[in-house]
């Protein structure tokens, strides 16, 4: 009876809760511009109020760049600790908002009531949705569930970079809690919840070959001399199989296959591949064959060119032999793949491909691994049952396709695990114009966080 009637305190509170987002939201906290470094501190103090209106002992700690938010609460249980991110996107172009983007409001649209504005879902309304749980717990119970910890970054939508040092800084203060919470993702769609446990990781390579020391004038020397637009258009080719599968060697040799637990999970969720490439004006899925669309999406690894030039591309016509091509390649990772052996066997790959007077330079490189989730841990299974709960459909454990670099920080920094649980719609916009975040994203998430943190604690 105790979670009723948190859940019946957040159904009174939604007028207020939304007024608490939308102040924060006036906060135009926009990280990559040093005109709103004052702004970013502004937010950073508001939250710290606002966290020590639930009895948290919060403070803004100081970086080299934007202020970190920490709190912490004692409390009996399993030690919990939410991460969340107040700082935005640029507005850019602003004329292609509907309103100002510092001045939210609730719309009616025609797929119901959303919240529009900068940081209406990327990440404001997703952390208050966290926070306003929070609320209503302790407005009813006079403490919060269990011990907390509460760390709000102010620099993720620029890179983080005093993310990493900030932690190692403070490891012994960060070193203990049993399990991180994160609100930065979002719905399988309207109607099913997720929780994502396979985040892939990435490496990205940029580079250059070179074959004759000059451009030159084709009707002299084509035919006769390496093209370095063949050579790397045909080294790039080879990099897929018909199949669709990666020909670097080793590539796969640390991919795991899905359990046939989490396979039907996923075959239970009616993806629509169709409908999915449909909405990019495509129809066939490329990419391994015999890969559901889910599989390639969330569970296996890519080899993606994301760019290729060379030689003259203006206006008419330059009949040369472009002495430089270049390209830059980019790897998603999945399972245990080691993203400096990816990048020594793409180099070594690609060197292989070269004929005698080529050669290649590799200009840029970075990586970081894939974040794996243990869903045997029974936290996990009692977080998706509990959303289930409050969701037409049952909840499921799902990938993702793309990168969230500080779940694999609390792994390999922390030595702590990321739920990570999110109420954002694909329509959100967010980084774009015109952002939203669904109001019944926002109440409902606000409900099923309360459910899961019942259930955890």
């Amino acid at each position: 009876m105790s979670l009723d009637a948190v859940l019946s305190r957040i159904d009174a509170d939604l007028p207020a809760a939304l007024d608490r987002l939308k102040a924060l939201m006036r906060i135009p906290s926009i990280s990559t511009d040093p005109a709103y470094k004052a702004d970013c501190a502004r937010a950073a103090n508001w939250l710290v109020e606002d966290l020590e209106s639930l009895g948290v002992k919060a403070e803004t700690r100081q970086t080299p760049g934007h202020p970190m938010v920490v709190g912490h609460i004692d409390g009996d249980g399993p030690h919990l600790m939410f991460y969340g991110h107040y700082d935005v996107q640029p507005v850019d172009p602003l004329e292609l908002w509907n309103r100002d983007p510092f001045d939210p409001e609730v719309e009616d649209t025609p797929a119901g009531k959303v919240i529009r504005g900068r940081g209406a879902n990327d990440d404001k309304g997703q952390l208050m949705t966290f926070l306003e749980a929070c609320r209503a717990w302790k407005e009813v119970h006079g403490a919060l569930p269990c011990k907390m910890t509460f760390f709000l970054e102010g620099e993720e939508e620029s890179g983080s970079p005093s993310l990493v040092p900030f932690l190692e800084e403070n490891l012994a203060e960060f070193s203990a809690p049993d399990l991180a919470l994160i609100c930065d993702t979002g719905l399988f769609d309207n109607d099913t919840p997720a929780i994502t446990t396979m985040l892939r990781g990435m490496v990205k390579e940029e580079l250059t070959v070179t074959g004759p020391d000059k451009d030159l004038h084709s009707g002299m020397y084509g035919g006769i001399a390496a093209n370095p637009i063949h050579v790397l258009s045909k080294a790039l080719a080879a990099l897929h199989d018909d199949q669709g599968r990666v020909t670097i060697p080793g590539f796969y040799d640390a991919v795991p296959e899905l359990s046939d637990e989490l396979r039907a999970q996923w075959d239970g969720l009616g993806f629509d591949e169709a409908a999915f490439l449909g909405g990019v004006g495509l129809s066939v899925p490329a990419g391994e064959q015999g890969r559901t669309g889910l599989e390639m999406i969330w569970s296996r690894p890519t080899c993606e060119v994301n760019g290729i030039w060379g030689g003259y591309t203006g206006a008419g016509f330059k009949t040369v032999l472009p002495s430089e091509a270049s390209a830059k390649v980019s790897f998603r990772l999945v399972g245990q793949q080691d993203p400096k052996a990816i990048s020594d066997a793409f180099r070594a790959f690609i060197r292989s491909q070269l004929p005698a007077d080529c050669s290649v330079e590799f200009s840029i490189t970075n990586g970081a691994p894939a974040s794996v989730m243990s869903t045997d841990d029974p936290a996990f299974e009692k977080a998706r049952l509990a959303l289930s709960e409050e969701w037409p459909n049952p909840a499921a454990f799902i990938g993702c396709g793309g990168s969230i670099p500080i779940a694999g920080y609390f792994k390999t920094i922390l030595g702590v695990d990321s739920m990570l649980i999110g109420f954002g719609r694909d329509d959100d916009q967010i980084h774009s114009p015109n952002e939203k975040y669904a109001l019944e994203s926002f109440h409902k998430g606000i409900r099923s966080w309360a459910r899961v943190l019942d259930a955890l604690a």
